[in-house]
């Protein structure tokens, strides 16, 4: 999963430097980029009930939405719940480099509910940072922000999910 993390660090700087590019290029790539991700993720379909699966989704969904909305919607400034959600990332991901040595039930029921909390504050920031953006930039550079914009949404949502996952999710036998 590092690995997939480098490269999409690697897509979103190279989205983002190069204007020059086609605006199809960047779609693409961002398609592209989704389209592997979720091939990989597939194998949670060996790990969990199709039936939890669903009943997560439908309330990452719910839970998205709602924090989408509110993030765009609200007047209070979140940016500094958003600098709070990014140091609180760069925790879970440490955290998560220990889970990986370190196995412990408590460790990892701890990741999952704080990377539920980080990744909800993370949904309701990027929808208004992506408010916010999309009124100051000129409308010719309009759509290069429209991808990363969405990157960042997708990831929100997708980890959102994968966490929802990890604790409320019904494992197979």
């Amino acid at each position: 999963m590092l690995g997939a993390h480098q490269e999409l660090e690697r897509l979103v700087c190279t989205i983002h430097q190069n204007q020059f590019k086609p605006q199809l290029d960047r779609q693409w790539a961002y398609l592209v980029y989704a389209g592997l991700l979720g091939l990989s993720l597939a194998s949670i379909f060996l790990v969990y009930t199709g039936a939890s699966i669903t009943r997560v989704f439908f309330i990452s969904a719910a839970a998205f939405g709602a924090l989408s909305l509110y993030g765009y919607t609200t007047q209070r400034d979140l940016t500094g719940i958003g600098s709070f959600m990014f140091m609180g990332l760069i925790g879970l991901v440490l955290a998560s480099i220990v889970g990986l040595f370190w196995h412990n039930d408590a460790l990892q029921f701890l990741i999952s509910v704080v990377g539920v909390i980080v990744f909800t504050g993370l949904t309701a920031w990027d929808a208004q940072r992506l408010k916010q953006m999309a009124l100051e930039i000129p409308s010719d550079r309009v759509g290069s922000y429209a991808i990363v914009g969405a990157l960042a949404l997708y990831l929100d949502f997708l980890n959102l999910f994968l966490f929802l996952l990890r604790f409320l999710g019904d494992r197979r036998n």
